[in-house]
């Protein structure tokens, strides 16, 4: 298996892994891959650049560490292109995408639940957004 990380791999052996899901979910570690992964799959591919701009609080090292361990992962491809000065754009894979609906779900849970906890601040100071709270949102 060569679309997996070194660490990954040792851990598959090892038995590290209590259960798929932590597998499923070391794909994901990492504070910036799932968005990566969102814009990367809804938007199409993006440059190095790109990226950098979409998240500006991640430092350099940072994106280049999320994208390579993606990369080895088998999840995004990097694509350098034979030009002056190169050109290098991220792309999700086949297998990648296949973990879109997963994250769209994600999204849209977080959608519902920031909604709610912006609701229940509303409340706290009993603001007019309050009294449009059904009874068993608010708390």
């Amino acid at each position: 298996m060569s679309d997996i990380r070194k660490e990954t791999m040792e851990k598959i052996r090892n038995g590290d892994f209590t259960c798929s899901k932590e597998l499923t979910l070391s794909m994901f570690s990492g504070k910036w891959k799932v968005v990566i992964l969102w814009h990367l799959g809804v938007e199409g591919p993006h440059r190095f650049s790109e990226l950098q701009r979409l998240f500006p609080k991640i430092t350099h090292k940072m994106l280049t560490n999320q994208l390579k361990e993606l990369i080895e992962d088998g999840i995004v491809h990097r694509e350098v292109y034979p030009e002056v000065p190169p050109r290098v754009e991220y792309s999700m894979t086949e297998l990648g995408m296949t973990l879109l609906p997963i994250i769209q779900m994600m999204y849209e849970w977080g959608e519902k639940r920031m909604e709610q906890l912006k609701l229940n601040i509303a409340c706290e100071g009993d603001t007019p957004d309050c009294k449009t709270a059904k009874p068993n949102e608010k708390g």
